[in-house]
C-alpha cells in the first residue's frame, strides 16, 4: 500500500530541493526524518514536512504498517515563476526569475 503527499508552490528553486530530496530517496522515514531534522538546509526542513505529511496520511489506512514505511519515489517539479527585474547599467535592465517547485513524496511498505 503506498501513501503519498503533495506540496505545491514551495518558494525554494527545484536545483537546492533536489540536492536534499536525494539524499533520501530509498530511506526508512524514521531514519530520513531524522537526517532531514538536523541539516541545515531550507529544503531540509520543508521535505521534512511534506514526508510527515505522507506519514500522516498513511496513518488514515488501517492497512498500512506505520513502522514498515519508506521512500519509494521523491521527485521536484518546478512551479511557477515570479519574473522581477533588476535595473543595470546604461538603462539596461536583466530577468530574475525567483523559481518555486513542487514537491511530491510516495511512501511504501516495506
Amino acid at each position: 500500500m503506498e501513501a503519498k503527499a503533495v506540496a505545491r508552490h514551495i518558494r525554494i528553486s527545484p536545483q537546492k530541493a533536489r540536492l536534499v530530496a536525494d539524499l533520501v530517496r530509498g530511506k526508512n522515514v524514521e531514519t530520513a526524518i531524522n537526517t532531514l531534522r538536523f541539516m541545515p538546509k531550507k529544503g531540509a526542513r520543508l521535505l521534512r514536512k511534506v514526508i510527515e505529511s505522507a506519514v500522516a496520511n498513511a496513518g488514515q489506512n488501517e492497512a498500512i504498517d506505520i513502522d514498515t514505511l519508506y521512500i519509494k519515489t521523491v521527485y521536484i517539479d518546478g512551479g511557477p515563476m515570479l519574473k522581477r527585474i533588476r535595473p543595470r547599467a546604461m538603462g539596461r535592465a536583466t530577468k530574475i526569475l525567483k523559481r518555486s517547485s513542487h514537491i511530491t513524496v510516495i511512501l511504501d511498505e516495506m
